[in-house]
């Protein structure tokens, strides 16, 4: 390690790359120290300058590469590097493939001590970029500016004339929660996603319409959410962050003039501080207020609060999988925790006698029961309320004993007072569907007391990311 100058953070020479974390990031090995690298792809030989250093290992960003793995490939998007979404688009897809299953192997076999089967090689995804059906993006007045452009002199940041603009419409910065990078395209939602975002910003720019100042908390535009379906119909929602009917209907008769594919135009007035709309009204200004997904012959109703799975193809693979584990009967009464919209309780509704679903959020079931309703699903029952307490004797008196439970919980896992309760309730089987292997293997440990795990299936939904979702069977011992 070397000090190059006293503005300078250390540097370490020749770090080989040896591996990728569950976070995304290189993982390399110098003496007695693990280093963390931004930048890198296991194979690859890199210098590294340090960023944040700790007892037992050290953070940092690869400066220079002096031998390119063979696990490389060239990336698609001017912003990676700079844009956090994308990680591992500097990976090759099977690479990537490759160090999700094994993450998923290490947290099942390094984190916990049962007995776990071999596991089944993970399902990849059709679609490597234009897979996700829902993007949000944010104003900013406050543009990330590269490295590249704090150094080039001849550019002049600003609002005078000759200056370039610091407003920009894209994603938030990884650790700087006002700063936004602008996107000018974005390979994870087919068009016309760049389209009607870019146009947006056009009209912004031409019109002096005012970028949000986050930290300030002023200006006009905060966010714009773009959802679509397989089916072809598009909802775009837009956040103002005050009242302004002249701007809002000319920018909105604009869009939906641009963009006729729009089937659900609608917008938001967000005066608070956080950008979350869940609890706010949201205005229809033209078309419909939901857009629908359609699986297997069921339509899924989905609202601009709605939650659906953002990759629409791999969702239907993850269903399933879930209901194949499931293997449920016509007589069975099962339980789906953490519902959501309550797609896979009416995706898995026709095998059962009854399927009970249960969330958190009070508008997610709405649409469970609409759902429902849409395909004439009458065996179906839906329930708000928080997991730990709605899970209790009188529930489960009025429901019926499961036979089956089906949980897909947020990556926090369950709740300790869940897994004690569905010990307790003892269903024959149990399908956990898990977004973060390491959580799900921790309430796995505590499942063996009575469980058995018989498969393990890994589903990758997000291409280009470390992110990788598992599912697992769970059979009485």
């Amino acid at each position: 390690m070397r000090n190059k100058s006293k503005k300078l953070l250390p540097v370490l020479e020749n770090v080989s790359v040896i591996d990728a974390s569950s976070d995304g990031q290189a993982v390399g090995r110098v003496d007695d120290f693990v280093v963390f690298i931004k930048g890198a792809v296991p194979g690859d030989i890199a210098d590294v300058q340090i960023t944040r250093k700790k007892n037992k290992f050290r953070e940092g960003k690869a400066i220079a590469i002096h031998h390119y793995s063979d696990k490389r490939t060239a990336s698609v998007c001017s912003h990676f590097g700079t844009c956090g979404g994308c990680k591992w688009q500097n990976m090759d897809y099977e690479w990537q493939l490759y160090y999700k299953q094994k993450q998923v192997s290490d947290a099942l076999t390094r984190l916990i001590k049962i007995e776990i089967p071999e596991i089944q090689k993970i399902i990849p995804s059709k679609k490597i970029y234009n897979y996700r059906n829902k993007l949000e993006f944010t104003f900013s007045n406050k543009k990330w500016l590269t490295e590249e452009q704090i150094q080039d002199k001849s550019i002049s940041f600003g609002e005078g004339e000759g200056e370039i603009s610091r407003n920009a419409l894209g994603f938030h910065i990884p650790g700087s929660f006002d700063k936004i990078l602008n996107i000018d395209t974005c390979y994870l939602q087919e068009e016309p996603s760049n389209g009607i975002r870019n146009e947006i910003k056009k009209y912004a720019l031409e019109n002096n319409l005012s970028f949000f100042d986050l930290r300030d908390q002023l200006g006009l535009l905060r966010n714009i959410i773009i959802r679509s379906t397989s089916t072809g119909e598009w909802m775009l929602i837009v956040c103002f962050h005050y009242e302004d009917k002249e701007a809002i209907e000319k920018l909105l008769n604009h869009i939906s003039d641009k963009f006729p594919q729009i089937t659900s135009l609608q917008y938001v007035i967000n005066s608070k501080r956080n950008d979350t709309i869940s609890d706010l009204e949201i205005r229809l200004f033209k078309g419909s207020d939901s857009i629908y997904e359609n699986m297997e012959g069921l339509r899924f109703k989905i609202g601009p609060k709605s939650f659906y799975q953002t990759n629409s193809d791999q969702a239907y693979e993850l269903y399933k999988i879930t209901r194949d584990f499931a293997a449920i009967k016509n007589t069975d009464i099962v339980y789906d925790l953490y519902t959501g919209t309550g797609t896979i309780a009416n995706f898995t509704a026709h095998q059962a006698k009854k399927v009970v679903g249960v969330e958190y959020v009070p508008a997610a079931i709405e649409d469970a029961k609409i759902n429902s309703q849409l395909n004439k699903i009458s065996n179906t029952a839906f329930y708000a309320g928080d997991m730990k307490d709605v899970l209790n004797d009188a529930f489960i008196n009025e429901n019926g004993k499961p036979d089956v439970i089906i949980t897909d919980p947020p990556r926090a896992g369950m709740h300790d007072d869940v897994t004690r309760k569905i010990l307790e309730i003892e269903p024959d089987r149990i399908v956990y569907v898990s977004c973060n292997p390491a959580t799900q293997a921790r309430d796995l440990q505590m499942l063996d007391e009575k469980y058995k795990v018989t498969k393990v299936q890994p589903v990758d939904m997000f291409p280009q990311t470390h992110h990788v979702e598992n599912v697992v069977l769970l059979e009485k011992k």
